[in-house]
């Protein structure tokens, strides 16, 4: 049988179990490392299709591999499950998973016959943590040798500019003291904070159209006639590349002291999770997602006219510097709705979202089987070993 046909039997056979890991992630939101629910319920079902599962991948409680087969060219599809606070799944990682999972089960319906091992990882915290970053620091991704996802997005892209990210709290400690009767005792930590996003919106004009600075304030004071002695915010910075990234912060940093400095407020600044890098997409691999997509009756529209693309942060460009990867978008309905909004929340569990899932594992199973077709693509991944 053709590859490309049994594939796709494979996940059309799972399309019950598929969706309703899809619908089930989404009715349980979990945030960055907490994935209990919904990590166990996309790995119990990767081992009810015969994958061999190790849970608590790279010491995470959240972090799983299954694999099945055991070819010369090694695949992974990686599944994302956390949930954003408030939103829930605004992002579309119910979608993610099932469709990750999906692909996992197509490819493996043909691994033996294309000499292919195919992995389905489950990746935690994408929302910040970087739970990818951890598993290539354990070594998860040091014998694969292509990685492959699809995000949900209110259009088909084949790709995103991805800007490398961090985050980081900041602590703003200073002296309460009655705000009326002898505010002069008081340091006030608000005027600090104040002071430093002043700075910052000053600096937005001398900033490169890629860098972006956004945050809100977690802490502000317990009550107007008291001085804040304590202010808390916490912030992210992006930029083109993970170099440029290092001299945004230095800039935003000195913006921040200029706030303790004005004041006389201590200033402690934590970083939150990992960085996260730029992403180089493998345009060979990327150019036989879209046929594999245009076959199912994706378009490329905005990509074909030339629009820009969206911009992003993910933890997946972190494994793109460290294994050939995609990330395409897959567009799902949302009636004007964007990620992280709620109505982005409630476009990912409709019936179009079900089709996005069953349409993207076929999409990602199929790009992997054309990569193992591919002589010259298939030869300069396994050489990367």
């Amino acid at each position: 049988m053709n590859p490309d046909v049994a594939a796709a039997e494979a996940i059309n056979d799972a399309r019950d179990t598929l969706i309703e890991v899809s619908h089930y992630v989404h009715d349980h939101p979990e945030l960055g490392y907490e994935e209990h629910l919904s990590a166990e319920a996309v790995a119990s079902a990767a081992e009810g299709a015969g994958f061999v599962l190790e849970r608590e991948s790279a010491g995470l409680a959240t972090a799983f591999r299954a694999t099945r087969g055991s070819g010369s060219l090694h695949v992974a599809f990686c599944a994302e499950y956390d949930a954003l606070p408030f939103v829930g799944h605004a992002c579309g990682h119910n979608i993610i998973a099932a469709s990750s999972l999906g692909a996992a089960i197509g490819l493996a319906a043909v691994a033996d016959e294309l000499d292919l091992t195919v992995t389905l990882l489950g990746t935690p915290s994408e929302e910040g943590g970087g739970g990818k970053i951890d598993l290539i620091n354990a070594g998860y991704f040091a014998d694969i040798h292509a990685a492959m996802m699809v995000h949900p997005w209110p259009e088909d892209r084949l790709n995103a500019t991805c800007l490398a990210v961090d985050q980081f709290e900041v602590v703003f400690t200073g002296r309460e003291a009655h705000a009326s009767a002898a505010p002069w005792e008081g340091v006030n930590a608000l005027d600090a904070m104040t002071l430093a996003q002043v700075a910052i919106g000053l600096l937005r004009q001398q900033l490169r159209p890629d860098d972006q600075v956004h945050g809100f304030i977690t802490e502000g004071g317990v009550a107007a006639n008291i001085i804040a002695s304590r202010v808390v915010g916490r912030f992210m910075c992006r930029s083109g590349t993970a170099e440029r990234l290092v001299d945004l912060r230095r800039r935003v940093n000195a913006c921040f002291e200029a706030g303790s400095l004005a004041t006389g407020a201590q200033l402690e600044v934590q970083e939150l999770g990992q960085p996260f890098s730029h992403m180089e997409a493998d345009p060979q691999i990327l150019a036989h997602y879209r046929e594999a997509a245009e076959g199912l009756g994706r378009r490329f529209d905005s990509d074909a006219n030339g629009a820009r693309p969206p911009t992003i942060s993910t933890d997946m460009a972190n494994v793109s510097l460290v294994v050939p990867t995609i990330h395409p978008l897959i567009g799902i309905p949302t009636n004007g709705a964007v990620n992280h909004q709620p109505a982005f929340t409630r476009a990912c569990v409709t019936p179009a979202a079900d089709e996005a899932v069953v349409d993207g594992a076929i999409a990602l199973a199929s790009t992997a089987i054309l990569v193992a077709q591919d002589v010259a693509l298939r030869a300069r991944l396994v050489a990367r070993s």
